[in-house]
C-alpha cells in the first residue's frame, strides 16, 4: 500500500532513501494493522485507523538524511585526500627510518673499530704497567746499594 500512494509522491532523494521510506512506512502500516486486531481479540470492538502521512520527514527529517549524504560524501573526499597525505608521510618515515639504519649500522661499525682500538691501547698499558712494577722492585731492591754507595761518598 505504502508503495502504491508513494510510488507517485515527488521526494527530494536518492531512489534507495525513497525506497527505505517506502519500506518503513509499510511497516508501521504493518504493526498498526497488527494491533488493530489484537484490539479487536481483546476487547471485540473493531477499530480502523487511516494512516495519514504529514511529510514532515520531507522538509525536515529527510532534509536532514539529505545533509548528512552530502556530509558524508565531503568526509569520503577528505578521507580519500587524508589517505594520500598518510601515504606521503609513511613513505618519507620509511625513507627516515632506513637512513637512520644505515647510520646506525654505520656508527656501530666505527664503534668495533674504536674498541679495538681501545683494547691495543689497553694491552700497552697493562704491558707498561707490568714493566715499571718490575723495574720499581729492582730499584728497590738494589736502593741498599746506592744508599750504601752515597754514604761511602760523603
Amino acid at each position: 500500500v505504502a508503495q502504491h500512494f508513494l510510488a507517485s509522491y515527488h521526494i527530494e532523494c536518492t531512489d534507495e532513501v525513497k525506497q527505505s521510506v517506502v519500506n518503513t512506512m509499510g511497516t508501521i502500516q504493518d504493526i498498526v494493522a497488527e494491533k488493530c486486531v489484537e484490539y479487536f481479540e481483546r476487547y471485540r470492538r473493531r477499530t480502523f485507523v487511516f494512516l495519514l502521512l504529514k511529510w514532515n520527514l520531507s522538509t525536515t527529517g529527510l532534509a536532514k538524511l539529505m545533509e548528512a549524504e552530502v556530509s558524508v560524501s565531503q568526509l569520503s573526499k577528505e578521507l580519500v585526500m587524508k589517505e594520500k597525505d598518510l601515504a606521503v608521510a609513511s613513505k618519507k618515515a620509511d625513507e627516515v627510518l632506513l637512513e637512520v639504519t644505515m647510520k646506525a649500522h654505520a656508527a656501530e661499525k666505527v664503534k668495533m673499530q674504536v674498541q679495538k682500538v681501545k683494547d691495543k691501547a689497553q694491552a700497552i698499558v697493562d704491558d707498561i704497567a707490568i714493566d715499571k712494577a718490575a723495574a720499581e722492585e729492582k730499584l728497590e731492591a738494589a736502593r741498599p746499594a746506592l744508599e750504601e754507595a752515597k754514604a761511602a761518598l760523603q
